[in-house]
């Protein structure tokens, strides 16, 4: 580690500045505290040079008091207004704001540097200290104010009690404890009691540490000098976002087409696959806009090459596509093959655009194709050179362009990522040269920002389509991005809505889980719920891996097969609405999906709702758990008129739908693909009055691709729906655009309530008058009609689960875990699959220091000196379980046949008079063993084998002292250490994580373990236990007891 009281400054010159003290100013916390673990992160002082004016010359430095990790006292943050009312800046002081590298997020960075002329003052001042090279920023706001935001975040939707980290991450199969995963937005929404809303920026790309762990406080940490921006309060968060979107930008227009169902696979293996997996869902009439060729269609993963046996004429695969209504996406990853005649390493090569090793060689990490070299994207020249590529690249009929593994993902390495010590010769106005610690936040961004202008280049008469899995905030001007690697699991279906509102939160409103999970196989009735509610997603995309089942709509039966067909029905009958949305989302910076606390901001019955979300006045209801249709849940839903309905489809698996009062949605027809749409098409308008007899809606329609939009071809309709008396008048009362109206016919349907509604027919900007009956025959319609639905719903059976082969890849991650949730701890353990515990979640600290796929890794146990030998894959029986409530513990007993006679038993037990531990005794037993061996088995070893999460690796380490008394830290890149005689820990080991300042404690029996043995992976450690390898009976079985406690460190 080196200590260093220097700052690296950026090249901006400072603006004229009239920073002043607020008057308002909070009580704050201690920030050196330590209930509060503040964390130290290993930092390296570098030799940073920058380019001006053609020249290379060292960045300017400054001295900052409290560098020296000497620390200073908490003081209030000095501010200034910028970019428009409402909108403030913070910074430690003069010195700091100069120091502050310039915005990476900020569309316009000067807009970030330029004051502007106002007599307000900021409502809530920051206080900041300076810590152990650390720059601790602090907001209290009043008990009962609720948190949001901080982008791609896995767990709850409220987000009090959680600490993120933004480090983009290849974060595969992670879990509610997860704190980074592939995208990094420093940003929080805090939506006060009032209903009033705050939204806090930390705009530095470096390592951030987001800490929400107490009510009502925003606790920042992060190397100095970054200044804090904030956006209100306002009066709503919606207004909080459109200002955002004015700093960061908005979402870019995505083409009609992205907004239909997408099928993707790792892989669909050929041509010919692609096309027949076409096929089918045109006869089976299952709407469909896109297909997509995951890396497998490359010549040896070297992107911008096609494979010539199975895609040898992608131009051709392309038309083919086209011709039957469906856009082809390809993937392209940052890896570009080492190899010397390979064209595009080449060319690379010949222009210099390869990130650096400290020492100037490029840097050569390990990914698919093998020994790789990767872009700069930080540098115009390495993206422009990368645009061009793509651009060639378009010219195959490519439709859109997937970048992946772009945080950038390296293999074989424990951080999982390339050194932070790599130099990035980046732009001037993106900071310079940097190391990769800089910089490694935003390369996806500049990634996808090279690629969206590759495609720009391509062709300026069609919008690019770009998928990105790495993204910083601000990255929605340029990709749209899906949450990752998630599960089969129902747990992941649920954490789905929540991650998808937190990215819509962050700015970034097109995204969507892998529907059915990407990893491990669904249930029919898990795939069919997952699409039920993926079909409501902003983006809506099925992807499985590589060796799962088929994971497409037709995969699981005919009852699954038709939930699926209606739900997407749903999506292309409400694909008017969603195109309207995604325009106010590109012009205003507003959300496309919400959490439904954003139609009343101020109602706190409303702020932990995860099982529904707004599609602008639409609310979607949908349940979440395996047994319970979502008609069996009682929604909570906003004050006000909302009314039920459907496109007489209702189904248990499919969400219930429910329009606002006062709201008119435009619908379409459920065509197969956005193509077969035309203006001439029936527009149908859904109209929901409020209490008052009203009710208005807009449209927005152009070409569905292309920029004329911008030039006028656009018509926006706005409908008005009014009742006097007992007549209801629906009509135009404004347009924008210079389109004219197509002659089509409208249908109206007025929604009654409970599913009943009145229609009426007319023409496209003719008044049309609807009769409203009678009260008691309207009180009628909507009882027959609620009748109806509940015997129809009651005579619909949940979409039927399978039991799954055992040993299939993946099997039955679909079914519910065993947990264990007591104390300082939450388990889940999967008796048919090895006993395996799946996740250990550290409660108090919202730590998950272990969290697995389920059929490999976790925490495992074997019954012989070999990897994965006898003991891990095995089912267990549950032989007692245990709850707090029932006994003195929390406890599970599980026992595994091993073969020969041999048992492992196992008992996992968080112990009721000290909750602190998990504590974990196992045993290889002889309960049949033949008379003819003397009672005695085979050789065994019974070998304890956990695999811990790394949260960050280059700031863990194993700490312990071995029996002889020698002290040991055990580092990475030490490899695998093996430990026994006198150099056996004694009695306890410890995981060390540097930056949250916690260890995980070990604990053992040295007279029952014989060796210890540590292995470093890709974001991953083993610290095992051996037992003596002999020979047991029913009188001397093998056993190790061990536990583990969380404590803090140092």
């Amino acid at each position: 580690m080196v200590s260093s009281s220097s700052l690296t400054s950026g090249t901006l010159a400072s603006s004229p500045s009239f920073f002043s003290k607020s008057n308002r100013s909070l009580p704050s916390l201690n920030p050196i505290a330590p209930l509060l673990s503040l964390p130290a992160i290993r930092s390296s002082a570098l030799a940073v040079t920058t380019r001006s004016q053609g020249r290379r010359c060292l960045v300017r430095r400054m001295n900052v008091s409290g560098g020296d990790g000497s620390g200073t006292a908490p003081s209030d943050m000095i501010f200034e207004p910028i970019l428009e009312g409402g909108v403030f800046r913070f910074d430690c002081s003069v010195e700091h704001r100069k120091a502050a590298f310039p915005s990476v997020s900020f569309k316009n960075s000067k807009h970030r540097e330029v004051p502007i002329p106002t007599h307000i003052v900021p409502a809530f001042t920051p206080t900041f200290s300076l810590f152990q090279e650390q720059q601790v920023v602090t907001f209290v706001f009043s008990p009962g104010t609720s948190f949001y935001g901080t982008g791609e975040v896995g767990g709850q939707l409220e987000r009090t009690g959680k600490r993120v980290f933004t480090w983009n991450t290849d974060a595969w199969g992670y879990g509610p404890g997860t704190t980074s995963l592939y995208q990094s937005h420093p940003w929080v929404l805090a939506v006060l009691p009032t209903g009033e809303t705050l939204g806090v920026l930390a705009d530095t790309t470096r390592k951030c540490e987001i800490d929400l762990r107490k009510e009502g406080v925003i606790r920042i940490i992060s190397p100095p000098s970054y200044p804090i921006i904030t956006f209100g309060p306002f009066s709503t968060p919606t207004t909080v976002l459109q200002s955002l979107s004015h700093a960061v930008g908005t979402i870019f227009m995505p083409p009609k087409w992205a907004l239909g169902y997408h099928q993707c696979r790792w892989s669909y293996m050929s041509d010919k696959r692609v096309a027949e997996i076409a096929k089918t869902f045109r006869d089976k009439k299952i709407p469909s806009d896109v297909i997509w060729m995951d890396i497998d269609y490359m010549d040896g993963f070297r992107c911008f090459t096609f494979d010539k046996e199975r895609f040898p004429d992608p131009s051709a695969l392309a038309k083919h596509l086209h011709n039957n209504g469906f856009k082809a996406i390809w993937m392209l990853d940052p890896g570009i093959k080492q190899e010397e005649g390979f064209d595009v390493y080449d060319s690379g090569s010949t222009n210099d655009v390869w990130v650096k090793r400290a020492d100037g060689k490029p840097f050569i990490g390990e990914v698919w194709p093998g020994p790789c070299v990767f872009p700069d994207y930080t540098n115009s020249k390495a993206r422009s050179w990368w645009a061009n590529l793509v651009k060639d690249f378009i010219s195959n009929g490519v439709d859109g362009i997937w970048n992946d593994m772009n945080e950038p993902a390296v293999f074989k390495v424990v951080t999982k990522t390339m050194p932070e010590n790599n130099i990035h010769r980046g732009d001037n106005e993106l900071g310079g040269v940097q190391n990769h610690s800089h910089y490694h936040n935003v390369y996806g961004m500049l990634m996808a920002r090279s690629t969206y202008e590759g495609m720009e280049l391509a062709d300026k008469n069609k919008r690019p389509f770009v998928l990105t899995r790495a993204g910083f905030i601000g990255s929605q001007r340029y990709a749209a991005t899906w949450t990752g690697d998630n599960l089969s699991t129902w747990e992941h279906l649920h954490m789905s809505i929540s991650m998808v509102l937190q990215l819509g939160l962050s700015g970034q409103p097109l995204s969507g889980p892998d529907i059915g999970g990407f990893a491990g196989n669904a249930t029919p009735r898990l795939f069919g719920r997952w699409m039920g509610v993926g079909a409501m997603f902003p983006f809506c995309r099925g992807h499985s891996e590589a060796g799962t089942d088929n994971h497409e709509p037709w995969s699981f039966g005919e009852e699954c097969e038709e939930v699926c067909r209606a739900a997407l029905r749903r999506r292309y009958q409400l694909l008017p609405h969603f195109y309207t949305l995604f325009y106010i989302a590109h012009t205003t910076g507003a959300p496309v999906a919400a959490p439904i606390f954003f139609a009343d901001p101020k109602d706190p019955r409303l702020r932990t709702v995860e099982n529904a979300f707004l599609l602008g006045s639409l609310l979607i209801h949908t349940s979440t758990l395996s047994n319970q249709g979502s008609h069996e849940l009682q929604p909570v839903l906003p004050r006000g008129t909302w009314l039920r309905f459907d496109f007489e489809d209702s189904h248990p698996d499919l969400p219930t739908l429910y329009l606002q009062g006062g709201s008119i949605i435009a619908l379409g027809p459920p065509h197969l693909h956005v193509e077969e749409s035309s203006l001439s098409d029936d527009l149908t308008l859904l109209v929901s009055l409020d209490e008052n007899g009203k009710a208005v809606g807009l449209l927005f329609e152009d070409d569905g691709d292309g920029y004329g939009y911008r030039e006028g071809g656009y018509l926006i309709t706005h409908y008005i729906a009014e009742r006097q008396s007992s007549i209801i008048t629906v009509k135009i009362f404004k347009t924008e655009g210079e389109w004219q109206r197509p002659k089509r016919r409208i249908h109206i349907q007025l929604l009654l309530g409970g599913g009943a509604m009145l229609d009426a027919w007319g023409m496209d900007g003719e008044t049309i008058q609807i009769q409203m009956p009678p009260e008691s025959e309207v009180s009628a319609l909507i009882s027959t009609s609620n009748e109806r639905f509940t015997l129809h719903m009651e005579n619909t059976k949940l979409i039927p689960e399978k039991e799954m082969l055992h040993g299939q890849k993946g099997m039955e991650l679909s079914r519910e875990p065993v947990e264990l949730n007591s104390g300082d701890w939450k388990l889940n353990i999967v008796p048919w699959i090895g006993g395996r515990i799946l996740s250990m979640t550290h409660v108090p600290s919202g730590v998950q220091w272990l969290h697995s796929r389920i059929e490999m890794s976790g925490y495992e146990e074997y019954s012989g000196t070999e990897y994965r030998s006898a003991g891990c894959t095995e089912e267990y029986n549950v032989i007692e379980r245990d709850l707090e409530q029932a006994g003195e513990e929390e406890s599970l007993i599980l026992e595994g046949d091993v073969g020969g006679g041999l048992v492992l038993r196992r008992k996992i037990a968080i112990p009721k008079d000290n909750p602190r531990l998990v504590q974990i005794t196992s045993s290889i037993e002889a309960r049949s063993v033949g008379a003819g061996s003397g009672g005695f088995s085979r050789l065994v070893c019974l070998r304890v084998h956990p695999t811990f999460c790394l949260m960050h690796p280059t700031e863990s380490f194993v700490s312990f002292t071995s029996i002889d008394g020698t002290k040991h830290e055990v580092w990475p890149d030490s490899g695998e250490q093996l430990y026994q005689g006198n150099n056996l820990p004694h009695g306890e080991w410890m995981l060390v994580d540097k930056s949250l300042n916690l260890g995980l404690v070990n604990r053992f029996d040295v007279s029952q373990v014989f060796k210890c043995s540590i292995h470093w992976d890709c974001g991953t450690v083993n610290l095992e236990l051996w037992s003596e390898d002999r020979p047991v009976s029913k009188e001397s079985p093998l056993k190790i007891e061990h536990e583990y406690e969380v404590t803090s460190f140092p």
